[in-house]
């Protein structure tokens, strides 16, 4: 989870889960981590995602990534091209991966749901259906708006 939100602003930040394939697209949420370490970008970002959960227990995990998405106001969706791509362990899941568990989730708590697609090609979740505000490419000025103008 992250909180977001441009420097300056005197919205109170935005408590951002961020869902995204972590073996496929995990250099995106460290850009993330590099835009705010630099003075030059224009937001603040605290790292609140929780790293891989060293764990082979499905029910754990599940809690695990429940928890931060409830302690969370947005979940911001990195999509890639395989934002649904089958995960071995889907029955247990109960969703074809984590991405589409974490949309699952991110619903029931009411979080606000912002995607950025990583490009034009890239299938939303199938989990988020029409409940999220969107953008293609990513970059930091997406990446902000998108957050600013998420829907529940």
């Amino acid at each position: 989870m992250a909180a977001l939100c441009a420097k300056g602003d005197d919205m109170r930040k935005k408590q951002v889960f961020v869902s995204f394939d972590y073996d496929h697209d995990r250099r995106y949420k460290y850009l993330l981590e590099a835009w705010d370490a630099n003075p030059e970008f224009d937001f603040v970002f605290k790292d609140e995602t929780p790293g891989e959960i060293n764990t082979n227990n499905i029910g754990r995990i599940k809690a695990g990534l429940t928890r931060k998405i409830n302690d969370a106001t947005h979940t911001l969706f990195i999509v890639g091209k395989h934002a649904n791509a089958p995960h071995k362990d889907r029955n247990a899941i109960g969703f074809v991966n984590w991405i589409n568990f974490e949309a699952y989730q991110s619903i029931q708590s009411r979080n606000y749901l912002a995607v950025v697609k990583l490009d034009g090609s890239c299938a939303i979740p199938n989990e988020l259906k029409a409940k999220y505000s969107w953008n293609t490419g990513f970059s930091e000025s997406n990446v902000i708006d998108v957050l600013n103008h998420s829907s529940r």
